[in-house]
């Protein structure tokens, strides 16, 4: 048995990338001053008696980089679109012009920003631990095989590789908190 042994490090890296994934996401829907459509990603519309993506109710634009627009095809969504932006924590005021809502991006002032990067920085915290997480079932699954007569020092080498898979995507999480927040605090 120990000589078959084969921990799935694709596996492993491939659910820590799900982890940069989501963190991606995330930040991109933190908004640096610049107006950008994905930061209504996380804005939900309670449509047709479920919450739906304001994608799909409705048509996005970025016409200028202080200005997001909205175009909702059902007239009767309207105001549920305009109220979900509201409630949404987005700080942003909505205007509306008949089916079309325009989001004007304000200036985010010192004390916006230091919060922003907060949340940026607890986003990282959460994808550092979903990789961590991921590095506990490679071990746990390494010690299993050690249980069942695996050798030390096969046990040692899949140990350093489950690690390094971890330390490498620990790091670029790093990286991009920095440049986020890097991002954030430009004016």
């Amino acid at each position: 048995m120990s000589d078959e042994f084969e921990l799935d490090t694709d596996d492993l890296k491939r659910r820590m990338d799900g982890a940069m994934a989501n963190l991606r996401t995330e930040f991109a829907s933190l908004r640096t001053g610049r107006a950008s459509a994905s930061m209504l990603e996380p804005v939900m519309v309670d449509a047709y008696g479920s919450p739906t993506p304001i994608n799909q109710v409705g048509t996005v634009n970025v016409p200028e980089p202080r200005m997001v627009t909205i175009n909702v095809w059902d007239k009767g969504l309207v105001g549920k679109v305009e109220k979900a932006i509201r409630e949404s924590g987005l700080g942003i005021n909505p205007q509306l012009n008949g089916t079309i809502i325009m989001l004007p991006i304000p200036e985010l002032n010192e004390e916006r920003r230091r919060e922003l990067t907060k949340v940026a920085g607890q986003y990282a915290e959460h994808a550092r631990v979903s990789i961590r997480n991921v590095r506990r079932d490679g071990m746990d699954q390494i010690k299993k095989a050690k249980a069942d007569g695996m050798s030390e020092d096969d046990q040692k080498f899949w140990e350093a590789e489950v690690q390094e898979l971890t330390d490498k995507m620990i790091k670029v999480v790093d990286d991009a908190l920095e440049h986020k927040q890097a991002e954030i605090m430009q004016v």
